[in-house]
């Protein structure tokens, strides 16, 4: 797993707020909404001075700066990269600290695999407390969110930690598996209920009581209560009256061929005596076994009683978690992915503001692609029609032999020496 987490580009003192005045009865209300992070990667090389590369392992993978191959604006989308195969990553940067109790929380982040990636996470993390210089996958964390693709297996993940223990969503979430940039949106509310999005559109959503097993169930089997021992729980019997033919077991599984005949050339005295190959009875039925009928002492299948679980306990405060950094870490196979537009904030309108800006420019990104596209088959073309060219132009045509040469190259092959097999065979 990685996790990666941003910075407020937007603003140098790592906390901007945004202000709704409301008049009720005369008295104004103000509720304040915050960006506790916002990385862009727009201010090139200085994105060094705010995410902490680990150093738990000597070969952790590089990262640098990059919009890829093909992009609509190179300035919007330029973002942090995976620059090695076949590596871990972990790089990690400090957050406004802050408490999304009595808040929504929005997680949103762009990713775009560029490189066709065939194994490798690209989910995000984040942490209430986190030592950057010792950040591995064992580091504990509040929330891990985002896509995980490995083969035909593409998901996105949405994991709170609860009580030390790591709670993965029960529900399926696809993660789009293309080289195209998409954005991915989690949203917490205080009355515990949840939203998973994929470029703007909702993939799931509910509460999170029912979709994680935070909580032990309500109720449990009693352990007091057992089955009876007359408990009749078998839907079919016997026949009684199903009684088994007399003989039935005489008939044989196989009978000699009737259509067999004796070989004309068959000789009894140096083959032995004839006998005609075997074939299936057709009236052999195997074993025999009574019909099935409808048991009348049948009822039905025993439900175990159920009573209060003792152990399960409410808790409506099991969406708050205090926060004070992110990162990635992550394993890939084929390195390209590029991570963008990382947002943590409590505004649920600026976080779909800066989604509907990031879905523009990715509808634009596909048109980059198709130009990219146009131009590299153009130039394969071209290359391949210099290549024949050049082959062309080195062929050698019968009439450009020259005899002497021929006269030269025929005198060469006839002094050449024996191998020294060909000595052995002659000797």
């Amino acid at each position: 797993p990685a996790s990666l987490l941003c910075l407020s580009l937007s603003h140098t003192t790592n906390l901007m707020k945004i202000y709704t005045i409301a008049s009720v009865l005369g008295l104004a209300a103000v509720a304040t909404a915050e960006i506790f992070m916002h990385e862009t990667f727009a201010d090139g090389d200085a994105w060094t001075e705010r995410w902490t590369p680990s150093t738990h392992k000597d070969d952790l993978g590089a990262l640098k700066l990059t919009a890829g191959k093909f992009f609509a604006d190179e300035n919007k989308s330029v973002g942090l990269q995976t620059a090695e195969d076949y590596r871990f990553y972990a790089v990690s940067a400090p957050i406004t600290p802050f408490s999304n109790k009595g808040k929504d929380l929005v997680i949103q982040y762009s990713v775009k695999n560029e490189q066709s990636i065939d194994c490798g996470g690209g989910y995000l993390k984040l942490f209430k407390e986190l030592d950057p210089l010792n950040f591995t996958g064992d580091s504990e964390y509040n929330i891990m969110f985002g896509p995980d693709i490995c083969g035909s297996k593409s998901m996105v993940h949405a994991i709170f930690n609860y009580n030390g223990k790591n709670h993965d969503l029960k529900k399926s979430v696809s993660a789009p598996n293309d080289v195209f940039t998409h954005t991915y949106t989690l949203i917490v509310k205080p009355d515990q209920t949840y939203q998973v999005l994929v470029d703007g559109e909702e993939k799931a959503a509910g509460s999170l009581l029912e979709d994680w097993d935070f909580l032990a169930p309500k109720t449990i089997p009693d352990p007091d209560a057992k089955k009876p021992a007359d408990w009749v729980d078998e839907a079919e019997i016997d026949d009684p009256e199903d009684i088994k033919p007399a003989n039935y077991d005489d008939i044989p599984e196989f009978i000699p061929d009737p259509e067999a005949e004796k070989p004309e050339d068959w000789d009894d005295e140096m083959d032995g005596d004839w006998e005609a190959p075997s074939i299936a009875n057709p009236d052999f039925q195997g074993k025999w076994a009574p019909k099935r009928i409808a048991n009348p002492d049948y009822q039905g299948p025993w439900v175990h009683p159920e009573i209060d679980n003792p152990e399960y306990k409410v808790d409506n405060e099991i969406y708050a978690y205090d926060f004070g950094h992110a990162g990635f870490d992550l394993w890939q196979v084929k390195s390209g992915t590029i991570f963008d537009d990382i947002l943590i904030t409590d505004d649920l309108k600026v976080a779909a503001e800066q989604r509907e800006e990031a879905l523009e420019l990715a509808k634009k990104e596909k048109e980059s692609k198709e130009a990219l596209d146009e131009v590299e088959r153009k130039e394969a073309e071209e290359k391949a029609a210099a290549e024949a060219e050049t082959a062309s132009e080195n062929e050698v045509t019968p009439e450009e032999i020259d005899l002497d040469d021929e006269e030269d190259i025929t005198l060469e092959a006839e002094d050449e020496p024996e191998s020294e097999e060909h000595v052995k065979d002659e000797l």
